[in-house]
């Protein structure tokens, strides 16, 4: 792979992905838009307000303007980035394009019906070598920008993370009262699963969901267990997930 990093590490690096957006056209985490476009049409009408939480490279934006979603704000830490896609896409004047960090996104409360990330959080959790129980450093990092997340959602809003965590692992970071949505997810994709999960702000954590915070609070200062997410760091924990 062409932009395989020396270090997973360096996914969470702003300069790789600058000097990686220089070079590369585009690239797709979990498939194009077609593998789950009859999932998104479920949860996303046409005519609401979406912000592209870590956007990259991806023609996700674009597939989605052109299906008919009408206002997409996309937003990402690399400043290569968002200039390239602005230009790329300057004729598509309802896309916007902002060089914005996920922990301090500058819009008021309550203004997207729709905040959408594909890969975003995974590249977030690259270093992290147990599923069970994330880093105090990564937890406190997605925590911020959850927190971030529910406050720029519209009541009734939703969040819809794509993802390749199954849901024993990432609903363990997504079940928070204090994040003010409910739980729901899918799955696509034929020889390997993805996860499309869907919050919905202002809706209660399901009697499971609610249970599981409770029981994750409960556990906080439990051993550490020895199951490995990935063997070594040189491992190329993304390199394998195009359908």
């Amino acid at each position: 792979m062409e932009y395989l990093p020396d270090s997973n590490a360096r996914y969470k690096d702003v300069d790789y992905w600058n000097e990686r957006y220089r070079t590369e056209d585009s690239f797709e985490w979990f498939g194009d838009f077609t593998k789950f476009d009859h999932l998104l049409k479920q949860h996303v009408g046409t005519e609401e307000n979406i912000l592209m939480l870590g956007c990259g490279n991806s023609a996700l934006s674009y597939d989605m303007y052109q299906a008919g979603y009408t206002t997409i704000t996309n937003v990402d830490y690399s400043s290569v980035c968002v200039e390239s896609m602005a230009e790329r896409h300057k004729d598509c004047a309802q896309l916007s394009w902002l060089c914005m960090d996920a922990r301090r996104l500058a819009f008021p409360d309550g203004v997207f019906d729709v905040v959408l990330e594909k890969g975003t959080l995974d590249a977030m959790l690259v270093e992290e070598s147990d599923p069970w129980k994330v880093s105090e450093n990564a937890a406190q990092l997605l925590h911020q920008v959850l927190l971030e997340v529910s406050r720029v959602l519209k009541p009734g809003g939703r969040f819809i993370s794509v993802t390749f965590a199954q849901p024993h692992f990432r609903k363990r970071l997504y079940a928070r009262a204090e994040y003010d949505w409910s739980i729901k997810h899918y799955h696509y994709g034929s020889s390997f699963h993805y996860f499309l999960y869907v919050l919905t702000k202002g809706e209660e954590l399901s009697s499971e969901d609610a249970a599981l915070e409770r029981r994750l609070l409960e556990e906080a200062e439990a051993p550490p267990t020895n199951i490995r997410f990935q063997e070594a760091d040189s491992e190329d924990f993304l390199n394998n997930i195009g359908l």
